[in-house]
């Protein structure tokens, strides 16, 4: 299958593009069937030349044309580039999207053990006091340390006279 593309040369921070045909197998810097014209986005107003019967000439033939090359083309009048120009959409994310997900893990195992058994409602609370204990749990284990951390500074008192 034959496609229309761009072939980069030029150097290092200076690109430019021939807008060549070729097989669609083969490398991008590899070898092509023929050069249509070329493109320099780094001069000032960018340059592209294109010799539109050529181009008319492989569509005719059945070359497709990758997207880039067809958004250049259509700029430069060729026509029926609309269906090789491909559409992209960004995705807005939804602010209650994101933040759902940190409440939702929470909020997923009670949802769980409740949809089963509606009729059980009584067993589908008890699990959630569990949960209660077990997040004040989570908050007294650090006071522990807190009471152990006020008696070593009474023994260094102690010790500073003995010393």
């Amino acid at each position: 299958m034959l496609i229309i593309r761009l072939q980069r040369t030029g150097r290092e921070n200076l690109p430019t593009y021939r807008i060549v045909v070729a097989e669609k197998a083969r490398p991008v810097k590899g070898k092509f069937l023929e050069i249509l014209g070329h493109y320099l986005p780094a001069r000032d107003p960018a340059v592209l030349e294109v010799t539109k019967e050529r181009v008319e000439y492989w569509m005719q033939r059945g070359a497709a044309v990758s997207d880039t090359a067809a958004r250049l083309l259509s700029k430069q009048g060729i026509e029926n580039m609309e269906k090789y120009i491909q559409k992209y959409t960004k995705q807005k994310r939804k602010k209650e999207e994101e933040e759902a997900p940190a409440p939702a893990p929470a909020a997923t195992p009670a949802a769980e053990k409740s949809a089963p058994a509606p009729e059980a409602a009584k067993p589908a609370e008890a699990p959630a006091p569990e949960a209660e204990k077990k997040s004040p749990d989570a908050e007294p284990s650090p006071a522990p340390e807190a009471p152990t951390a006020a008696p070593v500074p009474t023994e260094p008192d102690s010790a500073t006279p003995a010393a």
